[in-house]
């Protein structure tokens, strides 16, 4: 098996792209996630990675792969998102290092600088380009794309792909 890049944008909503090279690997998931109750004392629910589901999903690349993790959002203004995001980071890190997997973090503005157009800005911009871009390079994807709303994870392992591997 060819030396693959496993993308994971960060997050329970987030997605995770399998690229090698030679692009003869090409497959693109929305991140595992579940919904249980919150750990807090008010009546809530929390977004989880489904551990299970994500080791099995990455199981198959172990020997052959590195892990490009978009870094997570930390803004004490957003402390609940914050916390999502470091969650499901440390569940997904956790994976990975039972797999054996190697790690890299990658921050969004270097991926999207390269592969956005230029003066793209904003959530809402953002997404929409990536969207764009991504059902444009990865047609055959363009079903979970729609799903997701974006191509995030995708287009980090196509960056990642065209300037690393």
């Amino acid at each position: 098996m060819s030396r693959v890049v496993i993308s994971c944008d960060n997050g329970t909503s987030g997605s995770i792209a399998i690229l090698s090279k030679d692009l003869s690997i090409c497959e693109f998931y929305q991140t595992p996630s579940k919904t249980e109750q919150s750990y807090t004392k008010k009546k809530q629910n929390i977004s989880r990675i489904d551990h299970i589901a994500l080791y099995n999903l990455l199981e198959p690349y172990k020997e052959n792969a590195i892990a490009v993790l978009e870094r997570p959002l930390v803004n004490p203004g957003m402390f609940k998102a914050t916390l999502s995001g470091v969650r499901a980071l440390e569940a997904t890190l956790v994976v990975l290092e039972l797999l054996g997997i190697a790690i890299q973090y990658e921050d969004s503005k270097r991926w999207q600088q390269s592969l956005l157009p230029k003066g793209t800005k904003g959530s809402t911009e953002l997404k929409k380009a990536s969207k764009d871009i991504g059902i444009r390079l990865f047609p055959q994807h363009a079903d979970t794309i729609k799903r997701q709303k974006d191509a995030d994870g995708l287009l980090l392992g196509e960056y990642w792909r065209r300037n690393f591997m």
